[in-house]
């Protein structure tokens, strides 16, 4: 076979043939025609065929539609006009199996040789590149994922270089800050940020990677944002760090908060609502109460004070005019008694109690309740029981009692250094038929002075307090049956109320 290539000593003929035995690469060498004349086992491998299954047959039969029909017009023509396709040059083609199935390679084709008149002799080096081509594809199927994911996201993802620079804009940010990925691309990341966060940038970037320090990467923060059109707005940034090929960027990942923020505006705003409305209905409330209480006793004070005048009138009329005046002061007495026994001057009416699940009750009056508290510095741990029974309860007004309890903790803890927020739902130990609900602050607690009446109308530890929630509380909870109170404890303050576990009947 080494024959076809020239002539050569017999020990180089043997250093080409081992080298044609061991070589990874698929080896055909074919003849001016087209035949084939060496086959190595590489190729063996390759395509499925011994080498005596095709020695001298055209090459072509390695080849699927339409490479093998033009295979003999290019020989010729290279033949006649010396145009190379692939010869000298190399290229990308597909080939043929024994078994029909075809796969891509890389051919490299080169002369060997070329006998007066005639058509040489030509090596074609084959390499099998299916793999590269599936880590090709799969590369990028991964790359259209991820361009999928950019575009979708609602997050705005920024990558930049460790000098600032940014390297990637998705089209979330673009969205986001009103420029085009082209117009910020290769720009300082500062031009996002307003003042004083601009000119800081650059040092905090050099701080951080003299001294490893972290303010934002890997931890996060709230900060402000600058649009294209010079508005600043609230914004949630998150900054993770990666090492590619030695070079270090930072991926930041970017949440809007104009509309969490508006939100929260406005849950605080509905929520003053709602304390103004109590307040306001409490107090009409507690003045209709008085003024249907108050109105027969002093109705019939007036009455005994009109007969009395007329009585003194009369010359006989001594006796009777004390009689009278006695029933008048009965009747003034009655009413003081009215206004010194009107604790719970708030008085509901039949509400539609229903079987709900205490825990979402709590959960829910929670998130209402602690709207802001983060802020504040205050760590919440919510403990929710496992004991899935239902409570007979109007589900609003126990939300009530749970908001009004986390809020005054939350403001009891205002000037604490530990700011620690336990609400705790469970069974009540003392009755199987009650459930419990604990709020328990790490605040200053209460003054034996407060402690006295906490529950009376109009007694308050707050500078522009009314002292109407708690009373309101109690009466709300005692309507339900069940109980509100202060545990004792050193340290902080823990409020408790049961309201009923419903029962079979009442299950929804």
């Amino acid at each position: 076979m080494a024959d076809d290539i020239g002539t050569g000593s017999p020990d180089l003929l043997l250093r080409f043939q081992a080298m044609l035995d061991t070589v990874p690469d698929g080896v055909v060498i074919i003849d001016a025609e087209g035949r084939i004349q060496t086959f190595n086992p590489a190729c063996e491998r390759l395509f499925g065929w011994t080498a005596a299954e095709v020695i001298g047959h055209n090459v072509k039969m390695l080849m699927p539609p339409p490479y093998r029909e033009e295979h003999d017009g290019y020989l010729e023509r290279y033949h006649r006009t010396g145009e190379r396709r692939i010869i000298g040059i190399g290229r990308e083609v597909t080939g043929l199996r024994r078994d029909g199935t075809t796969f891509p390679m890389e051919l490299s084709v080169g002369e060997a040789c070329r006998e007066a008149g005639g058509g040489g002799v030509y090596i074609g080096i084959i390499r099998d590149i299916s793999e590269r081509k599936r880590a090709e594809t799969a590369l990028r199927e991964r790359e259209a994922r991820l361009t999928s994911i950019l575009e979708t996201v609602p997050e705005a993802i920024i990558v930049i270089s460790e000098r600032g620079l940014i390297e990637s804009f998705s089209p979330a940010a673009e969205r986001l800050f009103g420029y085009s990925a082209a117009e910020v691309s290769g720009r300082n990341v500062s031009m996002l940020m307003p003042s004083p966060y601009r000119e800081q940038h650059d040092r905090y970037m050099d701080h951080y990677l003299t001294t490893g320090e972290r303010r934002i990467i890997g931890i996060g923060r709230v900060v402000s944002g600058l649009r294209r059109d010079g508005s600043v707005f609230p914004m949630e940034l998150a900054v993770g760090e990666v090492q590619l090929a030695g070079h270090r960027c930072f991926t930041g990942f970017i949440r809007d908060l104009t509309e969490r923020q508006a939100t929260e505006k406005r849950l605080q705003e509905l929520q003053a609502e709602l304390l103004h409305v109590s307040r306001v209905s409490a107090m009409g409330q507690m003045a209709s109460t008085l003024a249907h209480e108050l109105n027969q006793p002093l109705t019939a004070v007036i009455n005994y004070a009109k007969a009395v005048k007329r009585l003194l009138d009369r010359p006989d009329g001594a006796d009777k005019a004390r009689e009278t005046m006695d029933k008048a002061t009965a009747q003034a007495a009655r009413a003081g008694q009215i206004i010194r026994r009107l604790r719970n001057f708030i008085e509901k009416g039949q509400t539609e109690h229903t079987a709900e699940s205490i825990g979402k009750v709590v959960e829910e009056a929670s998130a209402l309740a602690l709207v802001g508290a983060k802020e504040r510095g205050v760590h919440v741990r919510l403990e929710m029981s496992g004991d899935e029974r239902p409570v007979l309860i109007d589900k609003i007004q126990i939300q009530q009692v749970v908001l009004n309890l986390v809020r005054n903790a939350i403001e009891a803890m205002a000037e604490s250094e530990i700011r620690e927020l336990t609400v705790a739902t469970g069974p009540d130990p003392e009755s199987a038929a009650l459930m419990r609900v604990t709020v328990r602050d790490t605040g200053p607690g209460l003054n034996e002075t407060v402690l006295a009446q906490l529950f009376q109308p109009f007694v308050t530890t707050k500078e522009k307090g009314m002292g109407l929630g708690l009373s309101i509380c109690r009466s709300i909870i005692e309507a339900h049956g069940g109980r509100l109170w202060l545990e004792p404890g050193d340290g902080g303050a823990t409020f408790a109320f049961t309201v009923p576990v419903a029962g079979e009947d009442d299950a929804p």
